[in-house]
């Protein structure tokens, strides 16, 4: 058996390469798939996201196989890039890894659980595979073995987020002018935002404080077709470049991201909004240059924070998540190995199967037995079931019990090794 990934990502090659790729995933499953039908691997799945492109392969076949895998991917993704880039063999070399059996399931696990992004911890990546997973099993490129790995990977990346607390605390501006908020207001619920500009960070800030609850949005944009078209978007009320300080007093939080040379809001411009309100105001500058005088914070309950504040508020967090790796690698590690105890068990199956299919023929024949008798004997049914009952129980055993006495006269050598196998199976003799 052999279980391998091939890929890309923002460690190893630039995002030119990761483009091209990506923009080549129809024509690259239709390589693969013309591979499969030649059933010189079993299964494949492709992920694909801005930061990595991988292809996971399964083969029923020995490890010579693996030679000849990594050959045909690396022609795979030369011919892809042919006349794209130019780059010397060992250049493409240098932007593949490899991983095979359990490095390939440790590989994925890593990923699903955001250990392998460019920010750890990062969710994204989790519904990434299960929608392309999602994808490849319903056009029947994946079957038993890519199934369960993409299943177990899906289970491994939930794991650690519950378990750990990788994927807690922002780790962007507007996630981050988001937790600042929540310090201030405890419960944002009905809350007032005012946006100076529509620019895209901007929205960002907005869209994340409106899904914990802020209610009631005011755009105020130099150009007011572009203010327009943001409120719009959310639900929310466009007014004049040269009227958004008269309206500052209605607001609990200003988010600021203009590209104004200096700054549009001062101290006296929020003196009378602060007089008039009853809780706090907070403020997020994240323009540069700055859109609001600093001066404003010496106002009683109003908080001021600009771009700086707000990496710094990242910078913490992310040294909080780092700080999780290890509990999220330990998981994987153990999570690892249950998944080979899996493959492990996939070599008995096919007796599994073979034994139940034998058994089944053994229940079918006694039933029918017991049924005719039933039917057509004098016989009492509890006699004809005490027969049944026994019957299956002589003919199920049976075969278990000429095999234990011809190990009871071979040689010693391996003999008290079988014989405890057959506790085990059994579930005799204390094993149970």
């Amino acid at each position: 058996m052999q279980l391998l990934v091939f890929g890309i990502n923002h460690k190893t090659a630039p995002i030119s390469i990761r483009d091209r790729l990506s923009q080549e995933t129809s024509k690259i499953k239709k390589d693969l798939k013309q591979e499969l039908v030649k059933n010189n691997f079993a299964e494949f799945f492709i992920l694909s996201t801005c930061n990595r492109f991988e292809i996971y392969l399964y083969s029923k076949k020995e490890a010579e196989t693996r030679n000849y895998l990594k050959e045909y991917i690396f022609r795979l993704f030369a011919k892809t890039l042919k006349g794209y880039f130019k780059y010397e063999r060992n250049d493409l070399n240098d932007y593949l890894y490899q991983y095979h059996d359990l490095q390939a399931v440790e590989h994925l696990y890593r990923v699903a659980s955001g250990l392998d992004s460019l920010v750890k911890g990062e969710d994204q990546i989790l519904a990434q595979i299960k929608k392309q997973f999602k994808e490849y099993k319903k056009e029947n490129f994946t079957d038993s073995y890519l199934n369960q790995l993409c299943l177990e990977a899906i289970k491994v990346g939930k794991l650690v987020r519950t378990k750990t607390k990788i994927n807690e605390r922002a780790v962007s501006v507007s996630y981050a002018a988001v937790e600042l908020a929540r310090d201030i207001f405890g419960n944002l619920d009905g809350e007032k935002v005012m946006i100076l500009g529509a620019g895209k960070t901007a929205e960002l800030t907005l869209k994340n404080l409106l899904n914990y609850g802020v209610e009631g949005i005011l755009v105020a944009n130099r150009t007011y077709c572009n203010g327009r078209k943001l409120a719009d978007k959310y639900g929310g009320e466009v007014i004049r470049w040269e009227k958004f300080k008269k309206r500052v007093e209605e607001v609990d939080i200003i988010i600021a991201s203009t590209a104004a040379p200096h700054t549009v809001l001062h101290q006296d411009d929020l003196f009378e909004a602060v007089a008039k309100k009853h809780g706090p105001m907070f403020l997020i500058d994240i323009a540069v240059p700055r859109d609001i005088d600093q001066e404003v914070e010496t106002l009683p309950g109003v908080h001021l924070y600009n771009i700086d504040d707000l990496k710094s508020v990242i910078d913490k967090n992310l040294n909080l998540r780092e700080n999780e790796v290890g509990k999220a690698e330990a998981i994987i590690e153990e999570e690892k190995y249950n998944f080979q105890r899996w493959l492990l068990e996939q070599s008995c199956v096919p007796l599994i199967k073979e034994m139940r299919a034998d058994a089944r023929c053994i229940k079918e024949e006694e039933v029918k037995r017991a049924l005719h008798l039933l039917q057509n004997s004098e016989l009492e049914a509890a006699e004809i079931i005490q027969q049944l009952g026994h019957r299956l129980l002589n003919k199920f055993l049976h075969q278990p019990t000429v095999g234990l006495k011809e190990l009871a006269v071979e040689s010693e050598k391996n003999k008290e090794v079988q014989l405890d196998a057959v506790k085990t199976v059994f579930a005799v003799g204390g094993k149970k």
